[in-house]
C-alpha cells in the first residue's frame, strides 16, 4: 500500500484527492496547506501547515504537487531529495531554466520518479487519434491545429494575485489554460524547427500575464502548426484539435473525435469519459494519469510522462513568448 499525500489544497486537489482515496493501492495519510483555515476539508488524515515538517513526520511514497506554479520546482526538489516520488501538477517549471533543472533533478535521481500531470494525453479521444497517425493509414501529418477559446473574469486574477504576476505564474493563458494543447499538438506534429508567435493582453485587467497567444509552428517533419488561445472569449468554448492527414482529416472537439471524410460527412469514433461534477476541462482522466503512476512506482516501469517529456511544451512556450518580443520566428533548439 502507498502512503500519499498532497501538498496545496486549492481546487485542483479536489480531483488528485478522490483519485488517491480510490485507489486500492494507495492510502493518503497527510495533506499540507499554508491556510489552517482548511484543516478539517480532508478527514481522516494529518495536516501540516509546513511541508519540510511533513516531510520528516510522514513515512511516504508518493507526494502530489498541487501548489502554485512557482512552487512547483522547490517543493518537488526538496520531496526527490529525501527519497519520495513525486506526482506534480503542470506546469513542469515556471520556465526553461526551471524546466531543466527538474530534468537535471530527475536524471540525478534515476531511482525516484518525478510525474507531470499531463493527464489529457490519456484521453480517450487523444490516445486513439495518436494511434492513427502512428499507424501511418492516412499518410503523414501535413498540419496541426489547436484553439483554446475561453473566458476568465478578472475576479479570477484578483483571488489568487499569484496567476497575473510573471515571477510567480510564468506566463498566463498559454501556461495556465493552453499548456496541455500545446502539448498534445507536439506529441502529433513530432519535432519541432520554428516557431513564429504573438501575446497580447486584450482585457483590461491590469496583470501582466498574456490573456490571448497565437502561434504558427514549423515542424521538423513538414508539417504546419496553428495555435491560438485566450482568456477573452465571452464563455468557455470546447477546445479542439484538428490534424490533418496526406489522406485525411481529424478532430477532437467537445470531447469527441471525428473523422471528417472526403464527402465532409463526420463520423464520430470515441468520445472522453467524463468526470460528474467536475469543470468540464479538467476531464476524467486525472483518475487515469494517477493510477498509471502508481503502478509504475508499484512495478518501477517508466510508462509515465517524465520531466524530459514535459519540458518540450514549456520550451514552446518560452520560444512564443521570445518571438512576440523580438517579432520573428525562434528556432527550437534540439
Amino acid at each position: 500500500m502507498l502512503k500519499a499525500a498532497v501538498i496545496g489544497l486549492g481546487d485542483i486537489s479536489k480531483i488528485h484527492i478522490p483519485a488517491i482515496q480510490a485507489n486500492p493501492d494507495a492510502e493518503l495519510v497527510a495533506v499540507c496547506d499554508i491556510n489552517e483555515s482548511l484543516k478539517d476539508t480532508v478527514t481522516g488524515v494529518n495536516f501540516y501547515t509546513d511541508y519540510h515538517e511533513m516531510l520528516e513526520k510522514e513515512a511516504l511514497d508518493c507526494v502530489h504537487n498541487c501548489l502554485p506554479h512557482y512552487l512547483h520546482y522547490p517543493v518537488t526538489k526538496a520531496c526527490v531529495e529525501k527519497g519520495v516520488h513525486v506526482f506534480q501538477e503542470k506546469p513542469l517549471g515556471l520556465n526553461t531554466e526551471e524546466g531543466q533543472a527538474l530534468v537535471k533533478l530527475e536524471n540525478e535521481h534515476s531511482n525516484i520518479k518525478i510525474g507531470v500531470c499531463l493527464q489529457n494525453r490519456y484521453n480517450e479521444t487523444f490516445e486513439k487519434l495518436l494511434e492513427i497517425v502512428k499507424s501511418g493509414e492516412y499518410g503523414k501529418v501535413t498540419g496541426v491545429k489547436g484553439l483554446v477559446a475561453w473566458f476568465r473574469p478578472k475576479a479570477y486574477y484578483d483571488a489568487k494575485p499569484w496567476r497575473g504576476k510573471m515571477e510567480l505564474a510564468g506566463g498566463g493563458v498559454m501556461i495556465n489554460q493552453a499548456l496541455h494543447t500545446i502539448d498534445l499538438m507536439q506529441l502529433i506534429g513530432g519535432e519541432i524547427d520554428s516557431i513564429k508567435g504573438s501575446i497580447n493582453q486584450l482585457l483590461d485587467y491590469g496583470i501582466e500575464v498574456e490573456d490571448t497567444a497565437s502561434a504558427h509552428i514549423h515542424f521538423k517533419h513538414g508539417a504546419k502548426g496553428l495555435f491560438f488561445a485566450t482568456n477573452a472569449n465571452a464563455e468557455n468554448s470546447s477546445v479542439e484539435l484538428e490534424v490533418l492527414l496526406e489522406k485525411g482529416k481529424f478532430n477532437i472537439k467537445d470531447s469527441i473525435l471525428v473523422r471528417v471524410t472526403e464527402e465532409g460527412k463526420k463520423e464520430e469514433l470515441v468520445e472522453d469519459a467524463k468526470l460528474p461534477g467536475s469543470k468540464f476541462y479538467y476531464g476524467a482522466s486525472h483518475f487515469k494519469t494517477i493510477n498509471q503512476f502508481y503502478q509504475c512506482i508499484l512495478q518501477n516501469s517508466h510508462d509515465y510522462v517524465h520531466a524530459k517529456d514535459a519540458f518540450v511544451s514549456i520550451a514552446m512556450i518560452d520560444a512564443i513568448r521570445k518571438s512576440s518580443e523580438i517579432k520573428q520566428a525562434v528556432k527550437m533548439e534540439g
